[in-house]
């Protein structure tokens, strides 16, 4: 069993920050999110840099565009050597299927997780964008279309985990941001679930941020959060 089921958000504004905060973690625990504030600051030197510091990174750079430039984006991802890259389910099929054949021609074969619907949307926030149904219909779409381009899972809620997982069975990898561990504020996020929740309901793998980068012991916290999950996962522990 893949025990490495959390992936801490190096949600930092520099890479010292985030390189101080991957000497107090284990590599072997957990695995790391760089999204596009650092990404966009430091570049791939420092995804490699994490890398062979030991860390498998989810590169979260939701790419969207023609699907051409997303083959030649994913495919940069993929020399890189990241264990996950992500692309908007909304772009289309062409678009995922580009990106689906520029992962399956490299050498490193990263998971290819689509995006369904962002965590911080309301049902509101939907229909400001013109889509005129509930997320969970929203998300439930996405999933269908980016199991039809051959994605190997989506980004989605934990609210939505139990139906997709339903819908397109175990293999269909489930990755859930908007964690809350029991006691923590919810923040910007608008629907979510604390990490035994999330795996109860579905959820493969767990993206948590502040609650363990703003810690004082971000190591301890990541402990006490297994443990919180140890009494439904013990093999997780």
């Amino acid at each position: 069993m893949d025990r490495k089921r959390i992936i801490i958000a190096l949600d930092f504004a520099d890479s010292a920050t985030a390189i101080d905060l991957l000497k107090q973690l284990d590599p072997a625990q957990c695995r790391v999110k760089i999204g596009k504030e650092l990404f966009t600051r430091c570049g791939p030197d420092l995804v490699k840099k994490v890398i062979a510091s030991g860390f498998e990174v989810f590169l979260d750079l939701k790419f969207h565009d023609i699907p051409n430039t997303v083959a030649k984006a994913v495919s940069a991802a993929a020399d890189m050597g990241v264990w996950m890259v992500n692309v908007h389910a909304s772009g289309g099929r062409d678009m995922m299927c580009a990106a689906r054949a520029a992962v399956d021609a490299s050498d490193n074969k990263p998971l290819l997780i689509a995006v369904t619907v962002l965590t911080s949307m309301s049902q509101a926030d939907l229909a400001a964008t013109g889509v005129d149904v509930s997320p969970i219909v929203q998300v439930n779409r996405l999933a269908a279309l980016a199991r039809e381009c051959r994605m190997d899972g989506v980004v989605c809620s934990a609210e939505e985990t139990t139906l997709l997982r339903a819908n397109f069975g175990k293999n269909f990898v489930l990755v859930t941001p908007g964690i809350r561990p029991a006691g923590d504020d919810a923040g910007d996020q608008k629907r979510v679930v604390t990490p035994a929740e999330a795996f109860i309901r579905g959820s493969d793998y767990l993206v948590i941020g502040r609650p363990i980068t703003m810690s004082a012991n971000p190591r301890d916290k990541l402990s006490e959060i297994y443990k919180q999950i140890c009494g439904s996962f013990p093999d997780l522990c």
